[in-house]
């Protein structure tokens, strides 16, 4: 865990990676819904100060915030909060930076202002979340920059351990023993999905592909520790111009496959 915490009682993360294209390009991969949509989570933004950005990281998982910087294309803040009612607000500054050979360090910093450490677990989970995410961010404006995307996203979650999930998820979809390098197929009964492993992702339970079929493009599938219990994800990256008529055509079909082993839980 490396927060910064200094003596105003503000504690921070930073977190940055360096990717190819012009500011202009990079900006629109990191500060416009469309951008953030073809690498993160499905996101809408207003994209001036004073507006919203809304991520979506599963049903009824809207995290918005309120845009209180934008100085395009270089840097943009937007403030929320963790999630809980009682939680403090969270600045999350964005910036780019070029850099030689027609590349730029993007970096995210995290901040609240708390007087006890009660809020530090949730900004360690920050910091060590994003460099698996800034792969699928490196990969797309390495591979993609430019293309259309079209998404699917699967959320649920499990009881017991994530190693438990993970051998639930990746084993009948044969991704358990997948080695970085080493190519995937996805097995008869779910729609058509093939590549090449990038190796783990956040966790040893959960794996990045570059995909090949049934287009261009990258996956993020897994199991993560959250909170008492654990979250259950697939994010599929398609690319190009036949890449909404693919979603729209093996959405149901692995939104059935997941219902049917990862029910969502049932609330109250």
């Amino acid at each position: 865990m490396s927060i910064r915490k200094e003596e105003s009682g503000r504690r921070s993360v930073s977190v940055e990676v360096e990717v190819p294209g012009t500011p202009e390009e990079v900006w629109r991969a990191i500060a416009t819904g469309p951008g953030i949509s073809s690498w993160f989570v499905p996101t809408r933004s207003e994209e001036r100060a004073g507006g919203q950005v809304v991520s979506n990281f599963g049903p009824g998982m809207d995290c918005p915030a309120t845009i209180t910087t934008w100085d395009a294309p270089h840097r943009f803040v937007a403030e929320g909060t963790m999630g809980p009612p009682d939680s403090p607000p969270v600045a999350t500054e964005w910036t780019v930076e070029a850099v030689a050979g027609g590349r730029c360090v993007v970096r995210v910093v995290h901040s609240l202002f708390a007087s006890t450490d009660d809020w530090d677990n949730q900004l360690d989970g920050l910091e060590q979340g994003w460099p698996a995410i800034f792969r699928v961010l490196h990969r797309y404006l390495d591979s993609f920059r430019g293309a259309a995307c079209a998404a699917m996203q699967f959320v649920s979650y499990a009881q017991g351990s994530a190693a438990e999930a993970w051998e639930q998820l990746g084993g009948p979809l044969g991704l358990v023993p997948v080695a970085e390098g080493q190519r995937w197929r996805a097995p008869d009964g779910v729609p058509p999905l093939a590549g090449v492993s990038m190796g783990d992702g956040m966790h040893a339970t959960t794996v990045l592909l570059g995909l090949d079929a049934p287009l261009p493009g990258t996956a993020y599938v897994g199991a993560f520790p959250c909170g008492e219990m654990v979250m259950v994800h697939m994010a599929i990256y398609l690319y190009g111009a036949e890449a909404q008529a693919a979603v729209e055509r093996d959405r149901p079909r692995w939104q059935a496959w997941m219902n049917e082993r990862f029910p969502m839980p049932q609330v109250g």
